[in-house]
């Protein structure tokens, strides 16, 4: 196994019959329709795997390299594209946000009325919602190949690693999909997200982000991803998962009426 280690300080899928079926396309030969479609399913599974489950997250802000804030997430998320998060940090006690396809809720602890956002809404530096919340490739966008392309890494040790990766460019087919347009890069073989470019409908580059792979369950998975303002230059954001485990609540939980005059979860 190993670890890529990027210029940084650190750097929801459901498994469908055809991911247990995916080949890996050759080195040098486009990609059809159906290849990408398996690879970008094969990519989410990196992310996640379980139908339904538990996802403890922490998110840090760095600002020119040095800590400045750090949050913690709990969120469940199922199919058919819903998600509750939990605000665990003290400063966020009690706040709940819910997803329910294209729609996002907040609810926060004084309000009795939830409050109708979008997964553009800010966490905590370069993470929003949609970012913790919504975390397929393979429901939300429709793909296509580009090109292959060689991508240069500096490891931990200071040498310089080369990968071979598949472009692809995903194009929302939701309402409720986190960016418009993704510029993403899988390794070549396996599938395994490096980069991803994050655009809006205005075409306007808003994030840059890297995967960090690393082992949970004993397979290699996503660990960590980081995420880089490209206006502020000096800030990135990571998010961390710390821990996945398969998990299911009930549907009263995702109702935004239930959630609205329940101040306390029993999860």
């Amino acid at each position: 196994m190993y670890k890529l280690s990027y210029k940084f300080p650190i750097s929801t899928l459901l498994i469908t019959l055809l991911a247990f079926h995916y080949v890996p396309p050759a080195v040098g030969e486009p990609l059809d329709e159906l290849q990408v479609k398996e690879m970008i399913k094969k990519a989410d599974d990196f992310r996640l795997e379980q139908k339904a489950a538990k996802i403890v997250s922490k998110v840090t802000l760095y600002s020119n390299g040095e800590k400045d804030k750090t949050r913690l997430y709990t969120v469940y998320t199922r199919e058919n594209r819903e998600s509750l998060v939990l605000f665990n940090s003290q400063v966020e006690a009690g706040q709940k946000m819910l997803m329910l396809g294209d729609n996002y809720w907040l609810l926060m602890p004084k309000s009795r009325r939830p409050i109708r956002i979008t997964p553009m809404q800010k966490l905590l530096g370069e993470a929003s919602i949609g970012d913790i919340s919504t975390l397929t490739w393979s429901e939300d966008y429709q793909g296509h190949w580009v090109k292959q392309q060689q991508l240069s890494f500096v490891n931990t040790d200071g040498s310089r690693q080369y990968l071979d990766t598949e472009m692809l460019e995903l194009s929302a087919k939701t309402r409720g999909a986190s960016y418009f347009t993704i510029n993403l890069w899988l390794e070549t073989g396996t599938g395994f997200p490096i980069k991803a470019e994050l655009y809006l409908q205005s075409g306007k580059l808003a994030k840059e982000a890297w995967f960090t792979k690393g082992l949970r369950g004993g397979e290699d998975k996503v660990v960590s991803m980081q995420l880089d303002d490209q206006i502020q230059k000096n800030q990135q954001t990571v998010i961390e998962y710390k821990s996945i485990t398969p998990a299911e609540i009930d549907n009263k939980y995702y109702n935004p009426a239930y959630l609205s005059r329940t101040k306390s979860l029993a999860l």
